[in-house]
């Protein structure tokens, strides 16, 4: 099984919207207010493309699963309540986003390998901060995160209603 990550291209952004529409229905079946507001829509998709900082792993020639690396500081990151980001204060970071997995791939576990790629990747930047934060109802992707080796770190907030986050860190040695 031929397993890797790869920068996404033009070319795949049908299928990544699929993805991501498919995950923003998973996520309201089970009753978690994240991604109901429209975004991530197409637009921000292709700026991800464009901007070079989403990825997508690639199984037996499929695309399995989405994410997105940002190498930026991250306003919504710049506070944080209950808690503190651990490492130097203004330390340089990289940030996961919008992770999905494609529906014909969920349930075999490879949440985590799409994950540890995207660590990998982010590493690979220079940066050993990795930050990254979800919905405080999400608790497939809260075991996601935590079983990645991130810390729990406190509360951040999104600029938008219901933005209320749980963060999390991971500092590589």
């Amino acid at each position: 099984m031929a397993t890797y990550l790869r920068r996404t291209t033009d070319n795949d952004l049908p299928e990544i919207g699929r993805i991501i529409e498919s995950a923003k229905l998973l996520l309201k079946a089970n009753g978690i207010n994240q991604w109901q507001d429209g975004y991530p829509d197409e637009t921000a998709l292709q700026n991800d493309i464009r901007q070079q900082v989403s990825y997508v792993l690639i199984i037996d020639g499929q695309i399995a699963g989405t994410g997105v690396i940002l190498n930026q500081v991250d306003p919504s990151y710049e506070e944080i309540e209950e808690g503190s980001w651990a490492g130097p204060e203004k330390s340089a970071y990289s940030s996961i986003h919008r992770t999905a997995m494609s529906p014909e791939f969920r349930g075999r576990h490879l949440s985590s390998l799409l994950m540890g790629y995207l660590i990998s990747a982010a590493g690979l930047t220079g940066h050993a901060d990795i930050r990254i934060d979800t919905h405080p109802d999400n608790q497939a992707m809260q075991r996601v995160i935590r079983n990645a080796g991130f810390d729990y770190r406190g509360i951040i907030y999104l600029n938008k209603p219901d933005g209320k986050r749980r963060a999390y860190q991971l500092l590589l040695p």
